[in-house]
């Protein structure tokens, strides 16, 4: 029994950045504060 919610996703990366990505985060306020939180914690990668 296949499930459809099994289905794998493609990756669009052009979107992944306009949503997740840097210049989308610093763009509110409340992504300039995820940035900053991650860069206090030490990420080494801060966003996408």
């Amino acid at each position: 029994m296949a499930s459809k919610a099994l289905t794998l996703r493609k990756r669009k990366n052009r979107k992944m950045k306009k949503v997740h990505g840097f210049l989308s985060r610093m763009r509110t306020a409340g992504g300039r504060a995820t940035i900053l939180a991650r860069r206090r914690k030490g990420r080494k990668k801060i966003s996408v």
